[in-house]
């Protein structure tokens, strides 16, 4: 009996109509493996796999999370490997216990390819975190996906190739996950703010008088207006090609942004050490509105280099003003993302 597999607007995954896009490249470039020993398509052969472009501290991809865990959960036992492949952005990403660290707290269990030379993601020509490649069992890529969505239709093609390699026990329901904190899906209605970097070499927006001083030391004000998606830093930083690190105690970082969720990229510049924070919105404790790093009064502390989810409104959500004030040198931040 042929399986009826459901085909939404836009997906059409009758087999003769998942395209063959070529072999799955080499897993040889890796530079290390986490919760597996190496893998190689041909150990893989007889496997359907699906094959996912991430680095730890991507917001795009921690809200797609949550749906690989459910896959590798649901159907390893009838014939899928997943797998990380793990190309870093920032130069900390490149740390192994930095990635081993986040597998563990992240709950990854399938395994990880780090791919700090960057020779898996060009071995298959990515350009995109996340991206999946989903490859059926004679090492053949059938179907691709860039970005955040289209979760049934993913799980539908895996569903499929899974069906094409005889398996025939994992079924056509889909998997439905209870995603939270920096995991939950964006507001996509309410959000205006695109990612921004804090380094010079990235960043859009800056608005303190004078702009960005390359390299050096420096004390800079926050004007007395932000406009939407402008920030401002107060205080003795030093801006770099990547990051901006405070050098004296008391710096202070403004934004002005316009979505419910607000996360900044950051961690201690020294190991082992850490960094206090407070935050305000609109100049008060963020009480309701403050996020999972932070408690109702706007204070946390800066213990790693990961992503700190700092605001998360119930609502309405507008233009709303930012502040985070470290009263301890040494932070060092690189990102704000938004959801």
């Amino acid at each position: 009996m042929n399986a009826h597999w459901r085909a939404p607007a836009g997906l059409h995954v009758a087999s003769a109509r998942l395209p063959d896009e070529g072999e799955l490249p080499s897993l040889d470039g890796a530079t290390g493996w986490l919760n597996s020993p190496p893998l190689t398509p041909a150990g893989l052969r007889g496997k359907v796999i699906l094959a996912g472009f991430w680095t730890y501290t991507c917001i795009n991809w921690l809200r797609q999370l949550p749906y690989l865990r459910a896959w590798a959960g649901k159907y390893s036992g009838h014939g899928l490997v997943v797998i990380g492949v793990h190309t870093p952005e920032f130069s900390f990403e490149h740390d192994a216990g930095n990635v081993r660290r986040a597998v563990q707290d992240m709950r990854i269990d399938y395994p990880v390819a780090t791919d700090n030379n960057y020779a898996v993601w060009l071995a298959f020509g990515n350009h995109y975190w996340p991206a999946l490649y989903f490859a059926d069992a004679q090492g053949r890529i059938r179907h691709h996906h860039f970005g955040e969505g289209e979760y049934g239709q993913s799980e539908m093609v895996i569903q499929q190739l899974l069906a094409e390699a005889g398996s025939t026990g994992a079924g056509t329901e889909l998997v439905s996950v209870d995603a939270r904190g920096l995991e939950a899906a964006a507001d996509w209605a309410s959000l205006r703010s695109p990612e921004n970097y804090t380094g010079y070499a990235r960043t859009e927006g800056f608005a303190s008088p004078g702009g960005p001083v390359p390299g050096k030391p420096h004390v800079y004000t926050v004007p007395a207006r932000l406009g939407r998606n402008q920030w401002a830093l107060s205080g003795d930083w030093t801006m770099a090609e990547e990051s901006t690190t405070l050098n004296a105690a008391d710096g202070h970082i403004a934004c002005r942004f316009h979505a419910r969720d607000l996360n900044l990229v950051m961690g201690p510049a020294a190991p082992e050490t850490s960094v206090r924070c407070r935050v305000l919105i609109d100049g008060q404790p963020p009480g309701e509105a403050h996020g999972s790093d932070v408690d109702r009064d706007g204070n946390g502390t800066v213990t790693q280099q990961r992503v700190y989810q700092l605001i998360r409104q119930p609502g309405p959500i507008t233009d709303r003003t930012f502040e985070i004030t470290f009263p301890d040198p040494g932070v060092q931040t690189y990102c704000f993302t938004f959801g």
